[in-house]
Parts: structure tokens; sequence; C-alpha cells
């Protein structure tokens, strides 16, 4: 998408017109090409004329000139529309970019983006330029215009008020209204939510939900509020019961609720056998999930279930851009389309061999060929962490009788603490630690006992959590100091400290909260820290979607957040924060 009010202009549409009347050269043939066909639902052999970043013609003809084009005969290959995944937290220690240009190896090549972290980090004017950086991108970018932050901020209604809100939602990027993870307050009666989502739909954009066990009636409800579609189907019988509501259906397969198999599996011992209101997701994944592919891993895991080899990559390309209302731009392979183009040696390998996207190469014979220019994220509102503050002995101090138990990654519950917390440093024959909610701005702090995350880490600092403050925890007060000025000095990171020594650290240079790393980098460096983690009792599968969610207030039952520690089910602040 370029920096103006069409896609096209005038000039250029009519160039692509002479191109079909002979005057002008197309940029790119793909002759001999076997390729999917969306309307008709059929694989058809033609010819296929690109100009710079459009298709200007898919069919049976050759075009009379072609003196300025390069040719490729497309004879043994099969083409399939790029892949669109439309629900990408990118903030997940990657940045947008870096997983665009990841993606896109693999045929991702339109991405629909969560924009929480730039509504809580950046601000709307710095936000909304980088928006503008990002249309640039070879890989076509969208967005959400989220209506709650997930957590309790300190000043949720300057944040998420409704001037913010409501020029998010206007603006030609923005898709899609949500996720709804505040729906309870949509329940409750909050209007502000209700209008939010009246002018999405006066804009003709979608709701997404975020509806993790809602029952018939409640699924019945939020689709009376003008919710579209829901991701958080964890079962085969959960998914019968969205399509029933007329609800979309977003098929997850991410690293903290592998679901796919599973999903597929269920529907298909339940008759389910229609598969246009669905497609799929990987719900912002960490880098390590991503090693063994994005969307094609889907594709794969639907073919070796039965599915219909047309429906299994409609529903990563087709479905998606129907939904979204974007179907004369992505998600086929035919006149008038953005030139996003997977070639696959074979149509049950969904891998791509060579992408084309917005007619430009990005991976050509299996190797890289194309990058964007870097981002400078200072000016986007993401220069590295600098916190004006140091941390002092009364922030490690700890003498609440009242804790938060990890049940498994993400859900925590309350517990009572029967050991000594009054000490430097607890012994390892158990698995309580010492944990802080640091503000970023050194202005409160909040101070507990976590239960379950380790029984061997002494120091952990991370400036990646779900509001970008600074998460500590350990068993060693010393070592937690020094975790977190290490963290600091290097600009925001993952820090992991043991007698008194860096072990191992992840820097997160953009505000403390995303790498300017590469993705084959970062998944080593997560994968590192999981290794490690596990070797000190980290009992789970995700510890960065364990930091991101202990503030996490759309997730049961006990959270540690900017106002204190907060129980979710009764709406109550249990522990407010202590000014620092």
């Amino acid at each position: 998408m370029l920096d103006q009010r069409y896609r096209w202009k005038n000039k250029q549409i009519r160039d692509h017109v002479a191109i079909v009347s002979g005057h002008k050269s197309p940029t790119l043939l793909l002759k001999n090409a076997r390729f999917l066909h969306s309307i008709l639902r059929k694989w058809i052999v033609g010819n296929i004329w690109i100009h710079d970043d459009r298709i200007v013609y898919a069919g049976d003809k050759m075009p009379d000139n072609i003196h300025d084009c390069e040719v490729m005969d497309c004879k043994g290959l099969t083409l399939v529309p790029g892949y669109i995944e439309p629900h990408v937290h990118p903030f997940q220690l990657y940045n947008p970019q870096t997983f665009a240009r990841y993606a896109s190896q693999t045929g991702t090549t339109t991405i629909i983006n969560d924009n929480i972290m730039l509504v809580l980090l950046s601000g709307k004017k710095k936000a909304f330029s980088l928006l503008k950086q990002l249309r640039h991108s070879p890989v076509s970018m969208y967005w959400w215009s989220r209506f709650d932050s997930q957590t309790e901020l300190r000043e949720e209604e300057t944040v998420f008020s409704h001037s913010e809100v409501k020029s998010w939602l206007e603006h030609d990027a923005v898709l899609q209204g949500g996720e709804l993870t505040g729906w309870p307050k949509l329940l409750d009666g909050d209007d502000l939510i209700l209008h939010w989502i009246q002018e999405a739909k006066r804009m003709r954009k979608r709701i997404e939900g975020h509806f993790p066990g809602a029952s018939e009636k409640t699924l019945a409800k939020m689709m009376l509020f003008g919710a579209d579609c829901d991701h958080e189907a964890m079962t085969g019988k959960e998914v019968y019961d969205r399509l029933l509501q007329g609800f979309t259906v977003s098929l997850r397969h991410s690293s903290i609720r592998p679901d796919l198999p599973v999903l597929l599996k269920e529907m298909n011992e339940l008759g389910i056998n229609q598969y246009q209101s669905m497609f799929f997701n990987t719900d912002g994944s960490t880098p390590a999930f991503y090693e063994d592919g994005i969307l094609d891993m889907t594709i794969r895991m639907a073919l070796e279930n039965g599915i219909p080899t047309i429906d299994a990559y409609h529903m990563a390309s087709y479905n998606v851009a129907r939904y979204y209302n974007i179907e004369h731009l992505h998600g086929m392979i035919a006149t008038g389309r953005v030139a996003s183009i997977n070639f696959l040696e074979s149509e049950m390998n969904p891998t791509p061999i060579h992408v084309l996207s917005k007619g430009i190469w990005l991976k050509k014979d299996g190797a890289a060929t194309v990058q964007d220019q870097y981002i400078n994220w200072d000016e986007a509102g993401f220069p590295p962490l600098e916190l004006n503050w140091k941390l002092d002995h009364d922030d490690l101090q700890f003498s609440m009788p009242f804790g938060i138990e990890m049940v498994n990654d993400v859900i925590t519950k309350p517990y009572s603490v029967t050991y000594d917390v009054s000490v430097d440093e607890l012994p390892t024959d158990h698995n309580e630690s010492f944990l802080v909610l640091l503000d970023r701005k050194g202005e409160w702090r909040t101070n507990t006992i976590v239960k379950g995350f380790a029984d061997k880490v002494m120091g952990f600092a991370s400036s990646f959590s779900n509001t970008g403050d600074i998460i500590l925890i350990g068993k060693n007060k010393e070592d937690m100091a020094i975790a977190f000025n290490r963290m600091k000095e290097i600009g925001g990171g993952i820090v992991l400290v043991e007698n008194g020594e860096v072990i191992h650290e992840i820097p997160l240079t953009l505000a403390g909260v995303m790498s300017d790393k590469d993705m084959e980098t970062l998944i080593e460096e997560e994968k590192q820290l999981k290794n490690l983690l596990k070797e000190r009792g980290y009992p789970f599968g995700d510890p960065v979607y364990s930091l991101l969610f202990f503030s996490a207030t759309h997730l049961p039952y006990i959270r540690i957040t900017q106002q204190g520690i907060y129980d979710v089910m009764n709406k109550t602040v249990l522990f407010p924060t202590i000014m620092r």
C-alpha cells in the first residue's frame, strides 16, 4: 500500500489497461502456470501477467508486448495465493518488521497485527508514522484497534480514550476492532465498548472476539453485540458451537495453545465438513515455535488430517481475505489483485520454493532475495529503555502473607505464604520466589511471592511484560538486583543471573519489549532461555508467555497489575501498589 488515498493512482490503472490492450509490456510473465483459482475452486493452467505489484491478467492469453518483461516458465510448479496470517501479536520479543521478513520466507505475505504495544508505548502520532513506514514493506501489513488493555492500568481512561480508539478505527490500515479481551465489561453494561463496536460495524470493519469457555448463551449475546469471529475454540464441540451461532472460527495453533490437530480430528468426528467460515491463526507465538514454519505448518496439518486440498489453502488465504473484505486485493490469483504468489513443488507441500510479494521476489530457489529498509525505531517511539531511577533496598522488602501460584504457563491463583520471606535468600527446597512488578517510570511497585515459577532461579529481570513495566523474580535479592541493573544497562531485555554472574540475556533494545535482531537469532536465544529455566525448575512450556500474562486480567484468577494484586473474578484490588 502506498502513501496515497487509493491503492493505485489513475495513471497506474491506465497503464494496467494498456498492457491488456498490448500497448505496454508487463514487468513479469508467469507462463504455463498451474494455479489455484479461488472463485472457480479448481486448479487451472494459464498465464499470469504482472505489472509491478498488480496482476493485470490471469487466463489463457499471452501478452502481445513483452519487450520489458521478465518471463518465468512455471511448468512443473503449483501456484497458490500468498498466505494471510490474521492474528499476529508482533511484539513477542520480535518486532513487526522482523516477523514479517521471517514469515514471508514460508509464504505468509499478508499480516494483520495487534496494535496494543503501539498504543501503550509509542502514542498515536508516532504509531501512525510507523504504520506509514511499514506500508513500504514488501509484506502487506494491516492492523487491529484494541478497545482495552487486557490488564488494570492506572490511567486506562486516557490510554484508551474515545478519541484515541476512534482515530485507530478510522485508519485505513485497520481492519477490525478487538480482540475483545474486555468482553465481561461489555456484558456488565459498558456502553463505551458497545459504541466502539457500533462504530467499527458502521465502517464495515470486523470485530474479533476472545471468548474462552463461553457458553452458547454467552456466544449468542456476543453475536448480538456485534462480534464476528472468535479464535478461542479449544475443542471440536466449541468450533461447532461458534459456527452454530453464526461466527467465523479462527482455528488456533500456537505456542501456548497448539490445538489444531485436536480441532481437526474432533471436527471430523462431529461431521463438520464445510470450511468456508474458518481460517488458521498462530496467535502471536513466541519465536522458537515458528522454527518449523508459520501458516505453511497449519496447511500441512490440515492436509495430513484429510481436509480437502483447496479448502486447506483457502483457510490460509481466500477465506481470510473474504472475511476482512479485502478479497479485491488479496487472497486469490486473479486479475486486479496484488501480486503475492507462492510457488510450490507440489500442492501437498505448502512451503514455497519461490515467494512473490507485491510483485517482488522475496525468495527464489529456496533462498531469501530482497529485504526492506530497516525501520528507525527511535523515531517510531521505541528507543532503548532508559530508567532514570535506581533499585533500592526498600524495593526488595517482602512481608505480604498472600501470594500467587502458577497453575500453568498463564493461569495464576491465590495462596497463603507460609515461609518466612523477610530473609535475603529463599531456600531452594521449595518453589516459592520473590516477585516484584516495578513501574518503568519508577513511581510505584508491587511485591509478593510467586509459587511454581521455579525453585532454583536466583535472579531474573524482564522489561518484557504485558505493559512494559519491570518484572523481577528470584530466590536471592542480590542476584535480582544484579539482573535488574544489567537489564537497565543493555537498554531493556531479559536477564538471568546466578551467583552474581549473568548466565543469559536477551537484549530488547526497542523500548525494552522487542528485539531488533532477526528471527533466527531470537529463536536460538529463546531456546537457550527455556533450557536454562527448565534446568532451574520452570515446569511449563512457555516462560515468555508467563511473563506477558502475569498482569493479564482477561484470564483468571489473581494478577499482579499496575493497580496492585487484582482479583479478576471479583474485580477487586486486594493489595494496592506501593508508591516509591
